[in-house]
């Protein structure tokens, strides 16, 4: 994979107990890296949702403390094959339907939420801008993620979607607010009512995208993206700003939304169940043969 070898080749990875993220940091740009690897699959177990988080404490406190070098961008991607991220839990979330435990989806839901909500708003801090780097598949609450950032880079060929109708669902992490801001909520609504995956070609000319980036340059792409934001920074940031004052994203929107996502959840029939219980399959099957390939083209789903 060209772009951790490229991190690797001019960085060490941080010192920390992470499991299922590998973070790196880059002094001269002040650019924090984070690649997730979640076991047993490329989605958002809760032990990657939890590292994450400690993750975007250590940046905040590095920020805060006038002794440490300041973080002006963090960047989100992966280092497995061909994937960003297949979403949400979902082996977990059958788990927690089945035995009709309200809280603990709730819960799991919470902590997707405050993930996403620390990438939009950028830690809360004015002079942090957040990257996601697609590179791959980003299915459901990894497109989710991906949209939650402030920039959304993503190389040509890789496939971005919503596919929770599939399995009568919705997308409750953020997609109708992310989405909706990029697109417009009509829009919002056809891609999330059409299940389909999209090229991130196609998300480019709908505006889904802000970077399109070659085949194994997403890395590169990030760096060309930071060059051109320092020659116009503060314009650029007081221009972000200005979009939030006028099209906020409200912490308390994104709970409301995933509580009636919690609620449609525990609806689900077991027909439903089967269904996201194949989606599971057939993913993992993949993900496998994409490991044990080494990089290659993104597949769809």
């Amino acid at each position: 994979m060209a772009h951790l070898q490229a991190v690797r080749t001019a960085l060490q990875p941080q010192q920390n107990a992470y499991t299922q993220l590998t973070t790196y940091f880059d002094p001269h740009n002040q650019i924090a890296w984070g690649y997730m690897h979640a076991q047993p699959r490329p989605c958002f177990t809760p032990t990657l949702l939890r590292e994450l988080l400690a993750w975007g404490n250590g940046m905040v406190g590095m920020i805060d403390d006038p002794a440490e070098t300041d973080v002006k961008y963090f960047v989100l991607a992966s280092n497995v094959p061909d994937t960003f991220s297949l979403g949400g839990d979902l082996n977990l979330f059958m788990q927690h339907i089945a035995a009709r435990d309200r809280d603990a989806l709730y819960h799991y839901a919470i902590s997707c939420i405050d993930c996403s909500y620390a990438v939009h708003s950028h830690l809360n801090r004015p002079n942090v801008t957040s990257i996601a780097l697609v590179q791959g598949q980003a299915l459901g609450g990894g497109f989710e993620s991906a949209l939650a950032a402030n920039v959304l880079i993503a190389e040509r060929g890789a496939r971005m979607g919503l596919p929770e109708i599939l399995f009568n669902l919705f997308p409750g992490m953020g997609a109708m607010t992310f989405l909706g801001r990029r697109v417009g909520h009509h829009k919002a609504e056809k891609i999330i009512l059409s299940g389909k995956l999209y090229l991130a070609e196609e998300l480019y000319e709908m505006g889904v995208v802000d970077v399109l980036a070659e085949p194994g340059e997403g890395e590169g792409a990030v760096y060309d993206y930071v060059r051109r934001e320092e020659k116009s920074r503060n314009g650029i940031l007081a221009l972000r700003g200005a979009r939030e004052i006028s099209q906020p994203v409200s912490y308390d929107e994104l709970i409301r939304i995933t509580e009636v996502w919690v609620e449609a959840a525990l609806r689900l029939e077991p027909k439903d169940l089967r269904m996201m219980e194949r989606l599971v399959s057939r993913q993992t099957s993949k993900v496998e043969t994409a490991v044990a390939a080494g990089p290659s083209n993104a597949f769809s789903a």
